[in-house]
């Protein structure tokens, strides 16, 4: 008997799996054109919902969507490759197994309707991506879209690494007509080799922004996300600064930005990944994820305010919402959303000057001096 083909064999079924783990080794193998030993195995995920409740206070958001789970951008950063072990996979597996959630669009439509009132704010792409490759073969973003063109009155914002996006124009301009619809590119770095390094297979930094130009033209509210910011990495004066104004000048109307959240899950990848790239800049992780996940409060303050300087310096609100309204939704610990007033769609963003004592400090000696080691990762 011929082996079977690689992404073909279903998961065992071991006994004693519950909940999403017993769904994950029980789904079977999708379909797929793809090939290459790049390309990772797909499965059809049976779900019993699309719309989660999401009761987190850490987040500015309560209802999420992820059309699928895994994401085969495999950023090497990516916090959320924890959600992977709650089916009893390893976080190595995030990028190499891609779960694509059955009959998306109808539980959807099934999950509206059960509510006793429009939900506040849908945020959609807030652990995996959207638009990540899978998306051209299975079409679940695109069906998810299909039932929020059908609604009105409703608050959606999507992020993605993709310009992908571009290819639903014609169901985001059916949706922005009926519910307020915002738009976050996320570009985590201008250059171009390092973000191979960082995130080896999202389109390139150029490919983004030129997304956020054909969406501002469309006249759709539209923002970067500068989520993570990598101490050491991506934090350089003259980075930030490219990054912020890059933004300005193709269109985004905000700039969200936020310091790297390394939780021991996204730790057992990325640090041996620095280890061999970055040997020194290891060591400084280390240091300085120790104590928490978070980073250190001095560190993720002195960012803040060096984005909040580069949002004045060049016009840019921190979000589209105004104060009291619901933050722009962030995978990454949202910093410094208020120092920019909001402007509504259409007012001139031109850019603004600082005075010379708005000096932007440098990450360099906090980095050098930080002493505390990290501790271990979690297993699996």
């Amino acid at each position: 008997m011929a082996p079977p083909q690689r992404g073909t064999e279903p998961f065992a079924s071991p006994n004693g799996l519950v909940g999403i783990a017993r769904l994950a080794a029980d789904s079977p193998p999708a379909a797929s054109k793809r090939r290459g030993d790049q390309s990772p195995d797909y499965f059809l995920l049976p779900v019993r919902s699309i719309l989660n409740r999401c009761d987190s206070d850490r987040v500015p958001f309560d209802w999420t969507i992820n059309p699928y789970r895994g994401c085969e951008f495999a950023c090497r950063y990516c916090y959320a490759r924890y959600t992977h072990e709650y089916m009893e996979l390893k976080p190595a597996d995030f990028d190499r197994k891609i779960f694509v959630k059955r009959d998306a669009g109808p539980i959807l439509s099934r999950d509206l309707d059960r509510l006793h009132q429009p939900p506040a704010h849908i945020a959609i792409g807030t652990a995996t991506d959207p638009y990540q490759p899978a998306e051209r073969h299975f079409g679940v973003t695109r069906a998810i879209l299909e039932q929020l063109a059908r609604r009105e009155g409703l608050s959606i914002s999507i992020t993605t690494k993709s310009n992908q996006v571009l290819r639903d124009l014609d169901l985001l301009k059916r949706i922005a007509s009926r519910s307020a619809l915002y738009i976050n590119i996320t570009v985590t770095t201008l250059r171009p080799r390092l973000a191979r390094l960082l995130e080896p297979r999202a389109p390139h930094p150029n490919l983004r922004l030129a997304a956020v130009r054909a969406l501002a033209d469309a006249d759709f509210r539209v923002g970067v996300f500068a989520m993570p910011i990598l101490p050491g990495l991506t934090d350089r004066d003259a980075d930030l600064e490219n990054l912020v104004r890059a933004a300005r000048e193709h269109g985004a109307e905000w700039l969200g930005a936020s310091v790297l959240f390394l939780m021991p899950s996204a730790a057992c990848q990325f640090l041996p990944f620095l280890d061999q790239r970055f040997p020194k800049l290891a060591r400084q992780y280390r240091d300085l994820y120790s104590r928490s996940a978070y980073g250190p409060d001095s560190y993720r303050r002195q960012i803040a305010d060096r984005v909040a300087l580069l949002r004045a310096r060049y016009g840019l609100a921190s979000r589209p919402y105004t104060p009291d309204a619901l933050a722009a939704p962030s995978p990454q610990l949202p910093l410094a959303l208020s120092s920019v007033a909001v402007l509504p769609k259409g007012d001139s963003l031109a850019p603004r000057t600082t005075s010379p004592s708005s000096e932007i400090p440098s990450a360099a000696t906090y980095l050098s001096s930080s002493r505390a080691r990290l501790r271990s990762c979690a297993a699996g």
